[in-house]
């Protein structure tokens, strides 16, 4: 006879999961605090990444402890959150935990909480309750501002708004593939974006750029995206979906305004890619933590323009390869009388940082923090980076369960 009895984690979990459902958002906090006390645990935080992805903010919230915000770059906060592993931290009261809140694959932040021992029970039970939290923290902020304003370290613009609300999940991680992206500057990008979607073994990528700054850019940032989404949604060819978002851009906004754009297709079995690319810059191909070159194509004209069919642009990828996009705020930038950035220095910078970091995250985040601090801070353009890492195998036979 199977034994249907609830064990004290289950119990745990099933009270947590019932009473969430309709609670409003500011009694979610306490109610996580109250349930990790179940388990002994004290001094309960949620860590959420702030939008320019530098610190891990405390989430305010009755029973909730509410610190400094954690840097990503050195702290055991930000490592349990850019390398999705726990991490615990020996203390004089006991052991502080920090577990990374992952729904899905994206990284939502971390919970840090306190115990005065650890077993391997207690491991097993936090790391599931820490996966429920996230997907409790992903529905409900779907109705509430409290966690967009939490992440907001600065004022933040109009364009930039409608920008982020158009955003997938900065980061996603399967056996097969990954992928991260960073928008800069955080708080007032305008025209940028990129877009994704995974669907059965082809992963679809899009970054743009659309002209000029502010409102108008973002204005037509948006349309560019629902233009691509709803082509790729109709399940048609690369081709096909450029004529529609140029057909979108040119209509809507006539002969004088563009868009430039990359879209690609991986087949996440085979690592075969399919490119179009309307006025971006070539992407890089990263092979064993080092560039071995621009992937150049012959490009079509900007989104917008008017242009003719495209050509697509095929390879077929290794087995750990990565895939390298951005715009070409990120290279034409310069000081007043300077020279612009540009790609050598880009690739330089890309070898020396993807031997330092792990994972798509940590390189992209690094990436962009450090060309930054390289420019000195400037940021007269919006500027672009995503980063695609095909694993390979098939999905059937990379599923393993716990």
């Amino acid at each position: 006879m199977v034994d249907r009895s609830e064990g004290f984690g289950e119990r745990l979990l099933g009270v947590l999961l019932d009473r969430a459902h309709e609670m409003p958002p500011q009694l979610i906090a306490p109610l996580i605090a109250e349930e990790v006390a179940r388990v002994g645990g004290r001094d309960v935080s949620i860590l959420l990444q702030d939008y320019g992805q530098r610190v891990l903010v405390p989430l305010a919230g009755r029973r909730l402890f509410v610190g400094e915000p954690e840097p990503i770059g050195d702290s055991h906060a930000g490592t349990a959150f850019l390398y999705a592993t726990p991490v615990e931290v020996p203390q004089a009261d006991g052991v502080r935990m920090y577990l990374p809140l992952l729904d899905g694959s994206d990284q939502v932040g971390v919970m840090a909480l306190t115990l005065n021992t650890v077993d391997d029970d207690d491991r097993r039970l936090l790391r599931r309750l820490a996966g429920l939290v996230a997907d409790m923290l992903v529905t409900k902020h779907s109705y509430t501002d409290q966690f967009f304003q939490t992440r907001r370290r600065e004022p933040m613009s109009v364009a930039a708004e409608i920008q982020w609300s158009l955003l997938p999940p900065v980061a996603m991680s399967t056996p097969q593939v990954a992928v991260a992206g960073i928008l800069e500057p955080a708080y007032s990008v305008a025209g940028d974006s990129f877009d994704y979607a995974l669907n059965d073994d082809i992963l679809h990528v899009a970054t743009i750029d659309a002209m000029g700054h502010g409102l108008d850019a973002a204005t037509m940032a948006t349309v560019a995206i629902g233009a691509y989404r709803h082509a790729r949604r109709a399940d048609v060819g690369l081709s096909e979906i450029y004529a529609f978002m140029d057909r979108a851009i040119a209509g809507q906004f006539g002969p004088d305004h563009f868009v430039t754009a990359q879209m690609m297709r991986l087949n996440v079995a085979t690592g075969h890619l399919q490119r179009v690319n309307a006025g971006h810059p070539a992407p890089l191909l990263i092979r064993n933590h080092q560039v071995v070159r621009q992937l150049e194509s012959a490009t079509t004209l900007p989104v917008g323009f008017g242009g003719e069919q495209p050509r697509l642009s095929e390879q077929t990828l290794q087995v750990g390869d990565r895939v390298l996009c951005f715009t070409d705020g990120l290279i034409e930038e310069h000081e007043a009388g300077g020279k612009q950035f540009g790609v050598e220095q880009l690739i330089a910078w890309v070898n020396r940082i993807e031997h330092a970091e792990k994972g798509v995250r940590a390189v992209v985040r690094s990436l962009s923090h450090a060309l930054m601090e390289e420019r000195g801070g400037i940021t007269s353009d919006d500027a672009t980076l995503f980063l695609i890492e095909w694993r390979g195998g098939a999905a059937d036979h990379l599923a393993t369960l716990d």
